[in-house]
């Protein structure tokens, strides 16, 4: 009973208080600049792990986290692995119906292939595969999975929204198209991605659902993602989310050897070279995980500099909304990691 008190209790602690660290204005003033030549918004949270400092850009306001809640999917995961309730090494069948489109080796192997737990949760976090991110989901559940990242994350739901499949993050997007598009598989997204247009990805739509085209009740895909990043799944505060890293940087999350482990592979990520990564510089170990959805693109984790008891570690969140050109979002947040390094908490 004491322990249903205290994961209730976490579920509605509030934020903790913002100290304004020192080199606040000077960033403040760099991201100013920044968006006001960008062609979008950005949001920005930087939060020096053991310290009270934290700095926002729009952190308070609600944000498409994209493959970012990749991370509490590991998070329950490797909590599981801590209580001793899965082990790495257990493997899962892939199934037909596990198949998303997105990156990732996962997608290349066949019906039937056994994967281990291992195996999909380093796909899931360097490459970003969604197939692997979708077979983990089935094995931990929705409902852990939301309940363990709300925990960590305060203020609960209204910080950080419903985690879903990410088969379910296509079928709300063309839902919005045509109701029926619930019912198409992660295999019929995947010949839906091989067209490149936005028209060839309305008629394709049309065709599949034997619908006309007179019948999608939005005249383009930039109105059907508006219509599902206003639902705010898989959504959330920025200011939540730099929580919950800082909570498994510091220990909070996870027992030692899984937090180890868990960072270990973060750092391994390959799919954000030319974001904050980028604009951190050689000198920063960045364990972290990016994210990327039409007109959005994220990148977050936790940088590090310094060795042993001098090291200095900074939860670190960045986004960027608005802009269609992946380039030039994925410039912005190289840019805000290059102005951290220069302005912020990671002194050389």
């Amino acid at each position: 009973m004491r322990a249903l008190v205290l994961g209730l209790a976490l579920l509605v602690l509030p934020l903790p208080a913002m100290a304004e660290p020192a080199w606040a204005a000077r960033l403040e003033a760099r991201l100013a600049t920044l968006e006001a030549g960008f062609d979008g918004e950005l949001g920005v949270v930087v939060r020096p792990l053991g310290s009270g400092e934290r700095f926002g850009w729009r952190a308070d306001e609600s944000w498409y986290l994209a493959s970012l809640i990749k991370v509490p999917v590991a998070i329950e995961l490797m909590a599981r692995v801590d209580a001793g309730e899965v082990a790495l090494d257990e493997r899962l069948v892939l199934h037909e119906s596990d198949y998303v489109d997105g990156a990732g080796p996962t997608n290349w192997a066949p019906p039937g292939a056994e994967l281990t737990l291992h195996q999909l949760l380093v796909a899931m976090l360097t490459v970003s595969d969604n197939t692997a991110t979708d077979m983990l989901i089935r094995r931990l559940g929705l409902e852990a999975i939301n309940r363990r990242a709300q925990a960590l994350a305060p203020a609960g739901g209204e910080s950080l929204g419903p985690i879903t499949p990410l088969v379910d993050v296509r079928r709300h997007v063309y839902a919005g198209l045509h109701p029926r598009a619930v019912t198409l598989s992660g295999l019929d997204f995947i010949e839906l991605r091989n067209h490149t247009s936005d028209a060839a990805r309305l008629d394709w739509l049309a065709r599949r659902l034997a619908v006309p085209r007179e019948a999608l009740r939005l005249t383009s895909l930039d109105d059907a993602f508006a219509a599902y990043y206003a639902t705010d799944l898989n959504s959330g505060r920025l200011d939540a989310f730099a929580e919950l890293l800082a909570a498994l940087g510091e220990g909070r999350a996870l027992g030692p050897a899984a937090t180890a482990r868990l960072l270990s592979v973060m750092e391994r990520t390959t799919s954000g070279d030319r974001r904050l990564k980028a604009g951190l510089g050689p000198g920063v170990r960045f364990a972290h995980k990016t994210g990327t959805q039409h007109r959005r693109s994220c990148d977050a984790g936790i940088a590090a500099r310094g060795e042993g008891a001098a090291t200095r570690r900074v939860a670190i969140v960045a986004c960027a909304r608005g802009e269609k050109d992946l380039e030039r979002s994925e410039r912005v947040l190289a840019a805000i990691g290059r102005a951290i390094r220069e302005i912020g908490p990671l002194p050389p």
